[in-house]
């Protein structure tokens, strides 16, 4: 890694659902960061609540003072629900990064019958308008390859660490696993490493 790279100034949105472990992922891939030697700023995006349970979070690297993001500043955006990614799509910049879970959550206004889900297609197309990387993965589904369903986060941190957006890579985040993981869940997540970083090249 040079130096260059190494104090690049990027800003990173994560959106998803609660109890998706958003926050859980953006805490692992803000480590990695720190344990890369690079500067990180990371927390949580102001008004969720108001948002009907939807987590956003933000991880800055490069120096900044505060987690704050504006619309149009993101340069990666890390959707764990697809339809979350569509509409957290107002913080990416133009021509930034999209990776994307594939696996619908859908929320309670869908459950009830009082909103529908947008076809995967019409997500993808409107993503892929705007971004200039755009990536959708099966998070959930190689999650359970896994071994747990809530693996699908790694699956998804260790796509993104492999596509070389991030100033460092998957070695850098298994590293993490095995550092800041419990060791009974490490297996499982380093199983998911390997599905994220294979499902990025097909």
């Amino acid at each position: 890694m040079t130096m260059q790279n190494n104090q690049k100034r990027m800003r990173v949105y994560f959106t998803g659902v609660g109890g998706q472990g958003t926050l859980t992922a953006t805490t692992l891939l803000a480590r990695t960061a720190l344990e890369a030697g690079l500067e990180v700023v990371a927390g949580e995006v102001h008004g969720m609540a108001q948002r009907g349970g939807v987590v956003e979070s933000v991880m800055l690297l490069g120096g900044w003072r505060s987690p704050k993001l504006d619309l149009g500043e993101a340069d990666v955006m890390l959707g764990f629900e697809p339809l979350e990614t569509l509409r957290g799509l107002p913080y990416l910049k133009k021509g930034g990064a999209v990776f994307s879970s594939s696996d619908p959550m859908p929320p309670v206004s869908v459950s009830l019958g009082k909103a529908e889900y947008p076809a995967m297609n019409r997500i993808k197309a409107s993503v892929c308008e705007v971004a200039g990387v755009c990536h959708f993965i099966p998070c959930r589904e190689l999650g359970i390859q896994a071994g747990s369903v809530q693996s699908g986060n790694t699956v998804l941190l260790s796509a993104v660490c492999a596509s070389g957006v991030l100033p460092f890579g998957v070695d850098a985040l298994e590293e993490a696993i095995k550092k800041f993981l419990p060791a009974k869940l490490q297996e499982v997540n380093l199983k998911a490493l390997e599905l994220g970083k294979t499902a990025l090249k097909g």
